[in-house]
C-alpha cells in the first residue's frame, strides 16, 4: 500500500512539475527592428561599416529572434511609401516588439520624399506605434544615436528638434522608450574626440572598399556597433519590461 501511494505520489509530482514547467516556458517572440543606415544590416561591400542592429541578437535568449528591417537613407516616412513598414504590420503577432529609431534622415527637409518637418516626423511616429499596437504587438521608441560631432572637444547635438519629438510621443502615448541620443552622448562625452574614432567608420587609405580612405563621423564600427547595441540591451533592461527578462545574463 505504501508503495503504491509512493509512485502515484511521485507520477503526481511529476506530472506538475511538467505542467509548471509547459506555463512557464517563454513563448517565442519576434522583435522587429525599423530604422536608418546606423541600425541597418550591411552588404559586405560596406564593410567595416556596421549596423548597431546586427550584433543586438547576441544580447537575447533562444526564444527571441530580432528581425532587423532597417535600412540606410529611410526616414519615418520613406519607410512607409516604400511599402517598407506594411509588411511587417501584416506580420505582427501578439507579444512581439517593433523597435522605432529614426532621425538622421528626417532631418533632411531638404531632400523630396525622405525628409519631414517635425508635425509629419510626430505623425509618422504615432502611426508606427498605433498600427504596433493594433496587432497587440509592443512598440519601443528610441531617440537617435549621437553622431560623432565633437567641436573644440565638445560633442554637440546635431538632430535639431527630432529627439524631443520622440520623447514627447512617448510621453502622450505612454510608450515605452530608450533616449539613445542621451546614452550615445554620455558615452561619446566620456570617451572624447580622438578616441572615440575607432568606434565610427574610419578606414585608411587602401582599404578594398574604401581606396581613398573613409571618415564617417555617423557610421559605426564593428566595435562601435556592439557598443551602441549593449547601450539599448541596456535601455531594455532599466524599462523592466518583459522583453528584459528575455536577455542573456539578465541582472
Amino acid at each position: 500500500m505504501q508503495s503504491k501511494y509512493s509512485v502515484s505520489g511521485l507520477a503526481f509530482l511529476a506530472a506538475f512539475l511538467l505542467m509548471s514547467f509547459i506555463l512557464m516556458k517563454k513563448k517565442d517572440i519576434t522583435v522587429y527592428m525599423i530604422g536608418d543606415s546606423t541600425m541597418a544590416n550591411k552588404q559586405a561591400k560596406a564593410f567595416p561599416e556596421t549596423g548597431w542592429g546586427m550584433p543586438f541578437g547576441e544580447f537575447f535568449d533562444k526564444t527571441v529572434t530580432v528581425d532587423n528591417r532597417a535600412l540606410n537613407g529611410r526616414s519615418t516616412l520613406s519607410f512607409q511609401t516604400e511599402n517598407k513598414w506594411q509588411p511587417i504590420v501584416d506580420q505582427l503577432k501578439e507579444g512581439d516588439y517593433v523597435i522605432i529609431e529614426f532621425g538622421h534622415n528626417d532631418e533632411k527637409i531638404d531632400k523630396p520624399g525622405v525628409g519631414t518637418t517635425l508635425e509629419q516626423f510626430r505623425d509618422n511616429l504615432v502611426k508606427f506605434v498605433l498600427d504596433t499596437r493594433s496587432k497587440k504587438a509592443n512598440p519601443i521608441l528610441l531617440t537617435p544615436i549621437s553622431r560623432r560631432s565633437f567641436k573644440a572637444g565638445v560633442l554637440t547635438d546635431t538632430h535639431k528638434g527630432y529627439p524631443d519629438v520622440v520623447r514627447k510621443v512617448a510621453d502622450s502615448l505612454q510608450v515605452h522608450m530608450v533616449d539613445m541620443l542621451k546614452k550615445t552622448e554620455q558615452w561619446l562625452t566620456a570617451i572624447g574626440d580622438e578616441p572615440s574614432k575607432k568606434f565610427f567608420n574610419y578606414v585608411p587609405a587602401g582599404h578594398p572598399n574604401y581606396p581613398e580612405g573613409k571618415k564617417d563621423d555617423t557610421h559605426l564600427s564593428p566595435e562601435g556597433a556592439k557598443q551602441i547595441a549593449a547601450l539599448a540591451a541596456e535601455g531594455i533592461r532599466e524599462l523592466k519590461i518583459e522583453l528584459a527578462e528575455r536577455l542573456v545574463n539578465n541582472q
